[in-house]
């Protein structure tokens, strides 16, 4: 019987970059779900938990559960090629950097419910970061 050997890749900035996304994702759930289980214990109802509402904090978090879910696969594609294609340098930290930073920025400004002109703003820097990484990704 032949053995395949499993090469380990070393944690490189966009794999670091993942790790954190993830960690935020599931901090997030957690979140999310003391908050649901509060409401409830409050005598809130299930049905609440759809009911558009930026004032309500579970509401937010339910958005900002989906926005992240929806940009992790973006992020992960891009990681994937990076890492598959062997591309790293400064450039490529630093938009890695600055794409998960201001991740976090965008669940915050949305979790805290500040003006919605500043996630606008922080989406626009992560996806400036995504299409230059792809960019230096495939060429």
């Amino acid at each position: 019987m032949q053995q395949t050997a499993i090469m380990a890749i070393e944690m490189t900035p966009p794999l670091w970059g993942l790790a954190i996304f993830i960690l935020w994702a599931i901090a997030i759930v957690i979140l999310l779900l003391a908050v649901r289980i509060r409401h409830l214990s409050t005598g809130g109802a299930v049905k609440d938990f759809g009911i558009q509402n930026e004032e309500s904090l579970l509401w937010r978090l339910l958005r900002v559960h989906a926005n992240l879910i929806e940009n992790l696969s973006l992020y992960a594609a891009v990681v994937l090629l990076l890492t598959v294609r062997g591309v790293s340098g400064t450039a490529i930290n630093l938009l890695v950097m600055a794409y998960i930073v201001f991740r976090l920025v965008h669940s915050i400004i949305h979790i805290a419910g500040f003006d919605p002109k500043f996630r606008v703003l922080s989406f626009a820097i992560q996806l400036g970061c995504l299409v230059a990484l792809t960019t230096l990704a495939v060429l």
